[in-house]
């Protein structure tokens, strides 16, 4: 048997403790898998005196990063702490001390991404991310290596589970957000402040990434629209349903004319396709490569064990030297695509609006000749009965146009004398 790798494991939170766990328990099948034998040599945490019922010697957990990053007994290592600092510091050490790294910070690949590619491609190590995108789901491998021969023209997704569970949970049981906002909360799918999963943020960081690797651009996340989920209500899923659709938090990333539209967004997605199936704390991605067509990837987006078996087979790739094969191509940029060329660019789809209207005649035309103003032609309009002192809900769908003339349309719209309140502008998805 040859000699075994030594792994550090830096971060003993959720996600640490389940690789640690994988590791010792299904030793022999790993082994198999990477020829030799892996060995968690050292992990350092916050709390060293913890009891989190791991197979580890006391004395070979600490609070010193320098403990796993000077040891040369020590070859891979994985940062499974999140947020930007101290995990930044803590990868440039491990690859400034000859570390290949594996982690599962999304946060820290989405804002500092190529700097840290470059840094380790200097070094001649490789980082390794796949559980930093989407969980347990092999898409990060899907996109870099088992699509490599497309060209990639769009990506879709339910990128976090959180807004997914509390989405799909409104509409089954009728209940209202906030509601279900606390029960996402007890059962541990939300955090006690949940606001970057459901205002839209880790969702847009993991797009970021994806269109990193797919389109080999870098949009920094913070430009890439935005908007959460908090202005879903259990009106508008009501409308969705009547009209065939559901609404799902989904980000998109599509390229057209060499040009690439991102956003991610509430919007209505059609019963009875993939996306809109798409229930709970599942992720789901659909990617349309221009020769395989059409493919959906899905499974648990988070959790435990789904993302410690993403983290240990990014552990393996790198012990057989997988990873450092396709690191060396891994996050390229393409040096004739510039941040001019992405930013901004239009998105064109159906879109369904809402808009709270007076009750009186001549409403109904006023709204529909601001949207023929901006080019936007209607396809159906749904006028329900008033709604107290909000005013006259009307629906409207409309055919196929660009956002960026939908949003100057219901900024028209919102500064009319007729309308109370602000309109709900949503992409409608139908494949």
């Amino acid at each position: 048997m040859p000699d075994p790798v030594r792994v550090g494991v830096v971060g003993l939170g959720t996600v640490g403790s389940g690789v640690v766990r994988l590791l010792v328990d299904s030793a022999d099948h790993i082994t198999r898998h990477a020829g030799r034998p892996i060995v968690v040599e050292r992990a350092v945490c916050r709390d060293v005196g913890r009891d989190r019922g791991l197979k580890l010697a006391p004395d070979r957990v600490s609070t010193d990063i320098r403990t796993i990053s000077r040891d040369p007994s020590i070859s891979v290592a994985a940062l499974l702490v999140g947020g930007l600092e101290p995990a930044r510091s803590m990868m440039i050490d491990l690859l400034e001390n000859g570390k290949d790294v594996v982690t599962a910070n999304k946060a820290l690949l989405a804002e500092h991404g190529p700097e840290l590619f470059e840094l380790a491609r200097k070094k001649g190590r490789s980082i390794a991310f796949e559980a930093a995108v989407a969980g347990g789901i092999p898409i990060v491998a899907a996109i870099g290596e088992c699509l490599a021969a497309n060209r990639i023209d769009s990506i879709r997704g339910i990128l976090n589970g959180t807004s997914n569970f509390i989405l799909s949970t409104m509409e089954e049981e009728g209940a209202d957000y906030a509601d279900v906002l606390a029960l996402a909360q007890a059962k541990g799918y939300a955090e006690a402040d949940p606001s970057m999963d459901v205002d839209g943020t880790d969702a847009t960081q993991k797009l970021a990434i994806l269109a990193h690797l797919a389109f080999g651009v870098w949009v920094p996340w913070a430009e890439i629209p935005r908007t959460g989920i908090e202005g879903v209500d259990s009106d508008l899923m009501a409308s969705a349903a009547e009209l065939g659709y559901r609404i799902r938090l989904v980000a998109i990333a599509s390229r057209s004319d060499d040009r690439l539209a991102m956003r991610v967004a509430p919007a209505l997605v059609k019963i009875g396709t993939p996306l809109a199936e798409t229930r709970g704390a599942f992720n789901a991605v659909s990617i349309v490569g221009d020769a395989v067509g059409r493919m959906f990837f899905h499974g648990l987006g988070a959790g435990q064990m789904p993302t410690a078996s993403a983290v240990v087979a990014d552990i393996i790739d790198t012990v057989v030297g997988r990873a450092a094969i396709t690191f060396r191509t891994t996050g390229v940029l393409d040096a004739e695509s510039s941040a001019a060329r992405v930013v901004g660019a239009d998105m064109v789809q159906k879109h369904f609006l809402r808009v709270h209207v007076d009750d009186r005649p001549g409403v109904l035309s006023r709204i529909t000749g601001i949207l023929g103003e901006h080019g936007i032609s209607i396809a159906s309009v749904i006028q329900r009965d008033p709604a107290g002192v909000g005013g006259v809900p009307l629906v409207i769908m409309t055919h196929a146009c660009g956002t960026n003339a939908v949003a100057k349309a219901v900024a028209h719209i919102d500064a009319s004398d007729v309308v109370s309140g602000t309109t709900v502008c949503l992409g409608v998805l139908d494949d």
